[in-house]
């Protein structure tokens, strides 16, 4: 008799991960940890302050330092928001941008001429006419920022339902966006701050014409790739220069921009970070956190270290793709480090302890007042009912549909037919704009992806089919009828010899036939989406309304949050601005310390040591520097910044407002559990000091017009 394989047994059939990622009690804290006698810390919820909650006294207090509101907006419109990815800085008053390499990486193709590999040999405008424009490329500047807490919060909230405050929230929200809009002419986004304390109006001035200056070459600027990623000490050259220009195609005037430090951070002065971080969940309830623990981040880490033993398996098996695979597998290793670090941070039994210190302290505060305790003392049983619901059938959820990138071109084309027969079922004028006219000819003609690596797909295929078991159990009507008795690879063939997914012709041939006898064709993977449709169906409503209930009692919990703690603690980030302070620090790591900072001998002893291969490898511009290049100019550093993912390119300055380094990671040691909690202890931001990027500008690109414009902070001459 077979047995079912839940949800709720994850752990017990991929052991093997959980002792990768797992770090028991007794090795993290010792078996002699008592949790009610952890307490929650000053800094847990984090030091990502916004520009108009700045922490002054605070900084006052803690470095003799008070910026002026004068020096915050100088600060805050020097710096600038990357396509709705990155952050970056303005290092001269003609719109001269610095960002990471890691941001732009994904746009070197596009901006290359025949013959050109700038990937491989890096790129340098050696005038500003030959300054290249990026396509599709933008920045955003915020200039506008307004409290409209009080146009969104309803004081009657006990009259209405949930769906009735959310819609009425959301109505507002959008109200308030087109208003100041159209009176500013600005992108104009209503951000919640606090999970709804508070509610901010932010303005952005958008700019598209964006143009390369200057690309290090890919292995530098991504030095040491999966392997160095998340680790410390490290050597990236992780940087890139673009120069924003304005509507009539001359280099943007920039009052407010950082001065360029050539000589980079000093380890005893207070330094702040400006830049965009994401997402972080702090103020997340523990019932939550626990179910990003036992389902979602479970679910993301064990598909991502998939994909990376898969892509690892690829390159020793066909060598000769070896290039291909390796910019393939950088986003999955990426990925499963981020979630195996999460899933760590999670299960330690300190950690969580703190969490839950905070949380019961905030509880108990509500649960005292009468008054508060009526209007709150419901939300935290509300949410983790919520959260319960949403486990019974996250397995379905995750097993009936394409989530992200995170499924082989099968599966993505059997729901890409199964969509298109949904929509030509519709008048023409009721189908999406991808089903009408000439658009339709190119959703047809985009099914079948221009490259197909058969072998490639076959082995990922029998890694979803392993993950739709591990979800739904091996008991499930779906798996019995598509699957039977087989897993992995032997059902991946199974299906294979099924499908008639075998060739662009075919797909297209399938396209063009009736919606019903699309449907109807045999084909495996469109009728896994026709079998499943029904389900999804019905389980999305539900999910739905939990989300939005949840999102609603979010919203009333903030507004505690907000009367109990004010602005001493900052909001969770929301990809909006922010500042944080820091200084440079090293820590323990790995039986050692770690440096403040590394030098450029450090990385060619990582060139040597590895013997030149990939990827520690280096061009001939980085073997043959010359006599000028300072060896032992620092490179990267640490400091105690609080960053997520979304601060890569932030702007890192002293008090003088002067630029000396730029953000492009955080270590492995502590930085993961930042997701829901803060700490200086080991968590630290991996930056590229000014003075390793002067550097390289001056002595290995010796791109002289733009060492006149850093020192200068204003092009040489005239334009």
């Amino acid at each position: 008799m077979k047995k079912s394989i839940g949800i709720n047994s994850l752990l017990i059939n991929f052991i093997f991960l959980l002792v990768f990622i797992s770090t028991t009690s007794a090795q993290t804290t010792g078996s002699w940890l008592n949790p009610d006698t952890v307490k929650a810390q000053r800094f847990d919820t984090g030091k990502m302050w916004t520009f108009e909650y700045p922490p002054l006294d605070y900084l006052e207090a803690t470095y003799g330092f008070r910026p002026t509101q004068e020096w915050l907006e100088d600060v805050r419109l020097s710096s600038m928001r990357i396509t709705n990815a990155c952050s970056s800085g303005f290092v001269s008053e003609d719109g001269l941008l610095l960002t990471n390499h890691h941001c732009v990486d994904g746009i070197l193709e596009s901006i290359q001429q025949e013959g050109e590999d700038i990937a491989k040999n890096g790129f340098y405008a050696a005038t500003l006419e030959d300054e290249r424009r990026v396509d599709g490329f933008y920045v955003e500047q915020l200039v506008l920022i307004k409290d409209v807490t009080d146009e969104i919060v309803d004081d009657d909230v006990a009259s209405k339902s949930y769906e009735e405050q959310k819609q009425n929230r959301d109505a507002k929200i959008e109200e308030i966006q087109n208003k100041y809009a159209d009176e500013t002419g600005l992108i104009c986004n209503v951000t919640r701050l606090f999970n709804g304390g508070k509610y901010s109006l932010y303005g952005y001035k958008h700019y598209d014409d964006v143009r390369a200056v200057l690309f290090v070459e890919r292995i530098v600027g991504l030095y040491g790739g999966d392997p160095d990623n998340y680790t410390y000490p490290r050597y990236n050259s992780d940087f890139a220069l673009l120069r924003v220009y304005d509507e009539n195609g001359k280099p943007l005037k920039s009052p407010n921009y950082y001065k360029f430090n050539t000589e980079g951070p000093k380890e005893d002065e207070v330094l702040f970070t400006i830049g965009n971080p994401g997402q972080t969940n702090r103020l997340k309830t523990i019932a939550q956190l626990e179910y990003s623990r036992d389902v979602s981040y479970f679910f993301f880490a064990w598909y991502n270290s998939k994909l990376l033993q898969l892509y690892t398996e690829m390159m020793k098996d066909f060598p000769d793709n070896a290039v291909k695979y390796q910019g393939a597998m950088f986003s999955p290793a990426n990925m499963a480090k981020r979630f195996e670090g999460f899933l760590k941070g999670l299960r330690d039994p300190y950690i969580m302890a703190r969490k839950a210190d905070f949380e019961n302290a905030f509880k108990q505060k509500i649960l005292s007042n009468p008054e508060t305790s009526k209007k709150y003392g419901h939300i935290w049983d509300a949410i983790k009912s919520g959260r319960e619901e949403l486990t019974k059938t996250a397995g379905e959820n995750m097993a009936f549909q394409i989530i992200g990138s995170l499924a082989p071109q099968y599966f993505r084309m059997g729901k890409a037919l199964y969509d298109l027969a949904e929509e030509l079922k519709k008048p023409e004028d009721e189908r999406g704009d991808n089903y009408k006219g000439d658009k339709l000819v190119n959703t047809i003609n985009s099914i079948y992806p221009d490259e197909f690596d058969f072998e490639l797909q076959r082995r990922w295929l029998g890694i979803h089919i392993d993950m739709i078991i591990m979800l739904i159990g091996e008991e499930h009507p779906v798996v019995q009828k598509y699957f039977g008795d087989k897993t992995g690879i032997e059902a991946a063939d199974y299906l294979l010899s099924k499908t008639l997914l075998t060739s662009k012709d075919n797909v297209i041939s399938i396209a063009n036939r009736s919606p019903e006898d699309i449907l109807n064709c045999g084909d495996p993977f469109i009728s896994y989406f026709a079998d499943t449709h029904d389900r999804v169906s019905e389980l999305r409503p539900q999910r739905s309304e939990i989300y939005d209930t949840e999102e609603v009692l979010e919203d009333q919990l903030g507004i505690a949050l907000f009367e109990i703690y004010g602005t001493s603690i900052p909001p969770d980030a929301t990809f909006s601005l922010r500042i944080s302070d820091g200084m440079m620090k090293g820590y323990n790591y790995n039986g050692t310390v770690a440096p403040t900072f590394t030098t450029f001998y450090g990385l060619y002893d990582r060139y040597l040591s590895h013997k030149k291969t990939w990827p520690w490898d280096l061009p001939d511009r980085w073997v043959n520097y010359g006599q000028d290049f300072n060896l032992g100019a620092m490179n990267n550093f640490v400091a105690t910044f609080d960053i997520v993912g979304g601060s890569s390119g932030s702007a890192i300055i002293n008090k003088n407002a002067e630029y000396v380094g730029i953000i492009h990671d955080y270590n492995i040691e502590g930085s993961f559990s930042c997701d829901f909690l803060y700490s200086s202890e080991k968590n630290r931001a991996v930056a590229l000091s000014s003075a390793g990027i002067f550097e390289i500008v001056k002595n290995l690109f010796h791109a002289s017009r733009i060492v006149k414009e850093l020192v200068s902070g204003k092009i040489a001459g005239k334009y």
